[in-house]
Order: structure tokens, then sequence, then C-alpha cells
């Protein structure tokens, strides 16, 4: 590798911007692309950048970008469904902060899509004005009018869905078996996040197959849709059993640490908290990961045939997929959430069989 860029693949345009951008940075930068495009990468690359005025990946700065472990590029993610007031003060208290090794700072946010209301506004004048040698580089899956005011006092910069031909190259090179890998990257839907996923876990291969079967489902009635949405909810039951038995470990192992200690209680509410905020995170990124798949074979459809009856109907489910996805992060019922959704999405099946009786009319 004879630069830090390269590690970031099949996103030539963007990363072009960013190699012009990191001579003269702005305070603020978005990059907007579906999940596993290389976003993240990206960002922890620009970073690196940012801070050693090189892109040399033997450069001990860029080294420590990009494993995550430079004390002046800080990640923030998401404690739950969405990110709330609380973390965006955390954010603004950390912006304050002087710089532990040098006169820059960087603070990549990721998934500020699923902001609350009252975070983006905490988070606006500390984004608008940081302290001198304060960076941010926001990562959003996609922007709506709710991040409009983000979206002002940032440079923009779009990353595209990988190519398959991508995602194929990258798995084989991380040594996945070439039959493994070229599943898993015609599933991905141009996520490299999803294709490792796909390559080393069945069972999610099997749920995400469960989800983009969906649409062939779908026949009309409401017993079908009851039917699979009590199949997805049982699905996501099974999934989180695991992370139940590890919180159960851990509040056994805190119980005996305070017995040592000769004390009844000490962070346990607090455990107990964040153990919720886990479950309801895996929840909400198991559906949307499925809700993506559905999305996908939707988008597919159109791509690849050209006499679907009413391509708006598919356009327009799309559109409801990604504003179901945004609902995930504010605590809702899944069920019904899911059921209104998968109710309302089109048939290919029965777009196909429509096109057939309309052809046998013409004959």
């Amino acid at each position: 590798m004879t630069s830090v860029w390269d590690s970031v693949r099949g996103q030539d345009r963007a990363i072009a911007l960013l190699r012009t951008a990191a001579a003269q940075p702005v305070h603020a930068y978005l990059f907007v692309g579906p999940e596993g495009c290389g976003k993240e990468e990206a960002a922890r690359t620009f970073a690196g950048v940012l801070l050693a005025h090189n892109d040399d990946p033997a450069d001990r700065t860029n080294d420590l970008a990009q494993r995550r472990a430079h004390p002046d590029i800080h990640l923030v993610v998401r404690e739950g469904a969405s990110i709330i007031k609380d973390q965006s003060e955390e954010v603004v208290r950390l912006a304050s902060v002087t710089p532990t090794e040098g006169n820059r700072k960087v603070i990549i946010m990721h998934e500020i899509d699923l902001m609350q209301p009252a975070a983006i506004v905490r988070l606006l004048k500390t984004l608008e004005e940081p302290p001198s040698g304060v960076f941010f580089v926001l990562l959003a899956d996609q922007v709506d009018d709710t991040l409009a005011t983000i979206v002002s006092r940032c440079f923009t910069v779009h990353f595209g869905a990988l190519n398959d031909n991508v995602v194929l190259d990258v798995l084989i090179s991380e040594g996945v078996q070439s039959e493994t890998a070229t599943v898993a990257a015609r599933s991905a839907h141009g996520s490299l996040t999803r294709a490792r996923l796909l390559a080393s876990d069945r069972q999610l291969v099997q749920r995400r197959e469960f989800f983009a079967n969906i649409p062939r489902r779908i026949d009309g009635t409401g017993a079908t849709v009851i039917a699979i949405v009590e199949q997805i909810v049982a699905m996501i039951d099974e999934s989180v059993e695991p992370i139940h038995q590890r919180h159960e470990q851990e509040i056994a192992d805190l119980e005996k640490t305070l017995a040592v200690m000769g004390v009844k209680r000490g962070g346990k509410k607090a455990l107990e908290d964040k153990h919720k905020r886990e479950v309801r995170r895996h929840r909400t990124d198991e559906l949307r990961a499925g809700l993506t798949e559905i999305a996908g074979i939707y988008r597919d459809e159109l791509t690849r045939n050209g006499h679907i009856l009413h391509p708006e109907a598919y356009v327009a489910a799309i559109s409801r997929l990604h504003e179901a996805m945004r609902h995930l992060a504010l605590n809702v019922n899944e069920a019904i959430l899911l059921r209104n959704l998968i109710w309302s999405l089109p048939s290919p099946a029965a777009d196909a069989a429509l096109q057939f009786v309309l052809a046998e009319a013409h004959e």
C-alpha cells in the first residue's frame, strides 16, 4: 500500500475530493452514502491525514488512525436506537478539550441520520464554530429535511454503493473462499460490511434470505402479513438470546464483586440501563438490515425489469422502507410498524402474473 487512501476501495471520486480537501480543510464534513460503502474507512483515513499532514501508511499518526487508536481522533457512535441529546452534550465537551498530541483534533460521528432533534439542536453551535483545530466528520446513510441545518454547515462528500466485483475482491483478499465470497458479494447490495457478515455467519445469512424473500411472499392477504411479522419478531427475539445470556453473566459478575467489597448496591442500575440500550440497538440494527434487504429487492427489480407495470409503486415502497428505518429510532412498536409497512408493499409476483395475463389478452 503506497498511500493510506488505498485502504478505501471503489470510491475514487470521493477520495479525489478528500485528497484535495486535506490540503486546506474546512471545519466540518458530511460523508453521505449507503451502509458498508467505505465512508467509515474514508473518515478514519481522512482524520489521520488531517493530523499527520501526509498520506504515508508508515506514519505513526496514520497507522494509529487506521487502528482506531489515536488519542486525538474520537469516534462517536450511538448507544441505543438513536443519538440522544446527552451524547451531543458529550461531543460539545469533547470539542472543548485541548488535543493530546498536537494542535488538531478530529471528531467522527457515525449515523447522524439517527440523531434526535434535541441532539441536533445542541450540536449546531459547536458544529458551526468549533474551537480552533477541531474538525468534524459526520457520517450518514442518507439525509432528509431533519438534517437541513447540519447539511448547511458542512462540506458534503457523496459515496456510492460498491460494485459487486470490488466487494468480491476485498473478501477474497481477506481469505474468504471464492464460492462463499461470490454469494456474499451478490447478496450484499453494495455493502462490504454486510458482505463480511454474510460470509461469516450462517444464521445471519438465513435472516437476510428471509427478509429478501418477503416481497415474493406478499399475496394481498392480512393473514400472510401477520404470519410474516410474527416470524420476523420471533427471529429477532432468537438473535437477541446470546446477548441476554452475556448480560446475565455480567450482572452475576457485578454482584460477586459487590459482595466481595461488602456493599449491596453500586452500579447495577447503570449496568441494567446499559443492557437495555444494547438490546434495543441490536433489535433496531437487525430490523434496519432486514428492511435494507427488502429495499434491495425492489431496487434490483427496477434495474433489471423494464416491463414493470407500475414502477412508481416500487419507488414508493423503497421510500416507505427507508421511512420505517428512521422511525425505528423512535422506539416504536415493532409489530405495528412492520404490519403497516408490509401490508403497503407491492408484490413482484402479482405484477409478473398480471403482465402475463395482459400479454395473453393481446395475443
